[in-house]
């Protein structure tokens, strides 16, 4: 039997974090096997204002679909760190980006605060496979689903053109998760 897995990605919309978090569930429910659930919330602007998206993983039926306590909170701007982190459980996992979010000495929480921004930018010349990288890592710290699972899911949500890069993209976020893992164990 697993642990439940109460995720929360939080930033801003044009972000991709509402992808990321239905990939994650597609993930776990079409190649892993498990129950997922996935809500989403975002502000009025298409671009810029407040998005969320909750996921739980399970290998039990789950009966509500809204993350009241993560025990995985991904944020990816200040605003969302400064919103959510209250409401993490007492030693969950806090992922960060170190360009994009300064965490506060009182976070009760494991912390993997990754150059996601920064790396996606170097290794691709823009930030559009931000999300992708973020989900390789989240990943990557939790062990929630396997690396084949999310190739899948990845492979099959994109066209063929944005395909390969978004497999890099994740590959990316895998690496950076898998070297910060040991740190925070």
């Amino acid at each position: 039997m697993m642990e439940k897995c109460r995720l929360v990605f939080s930033g801003s919309g044009g972000q991709g974090i509402i992808t990321a978090a239905i990939l994650l569930a597609e993930a776990a429910v079409l190649h892993e096997g498990l129950n997922a659930v996935q809500s989403q919330s975002y502000g009025a602007q298409a671009r810029g204002g407040a998005a969320r998206s909750d996921v739980i993983i399970w290998d039990k039926p789950i009966y509500y679909p809204k993350v009241i306590q993560p025990n995985v909170l991904v944020c990816l701007t200040q605003t969302a760190y400064n919103k959510y982190h209250p409401t993490m459980r007492p030693g969950g996992l806090l992922i960060t980006d170190t360009a994009l979010v300064k965490v506060d000495k009182s976070a009760e929480a494991r912390l993997a605060q990754l150059p996601f921004q920064d790396q996606v930018k170097q290794e691709m010349g823009n930030t559009r496979g931000l999300n992708i990288c973020v989900l390789g890592a989240v990943a990557a710290l939790t062990q929630i689903v396997s690396t084949p699972s999310l190739e899948s899911a990845v492979a099959g949500r994109f066209d063929e053109s944005f395909r390969e890069a978004n497999l890099k993209a994740l590959h990316m976020g895998i690496a950076l998760g898998s070297q910060r893992s040991s740190a925070i164990a």
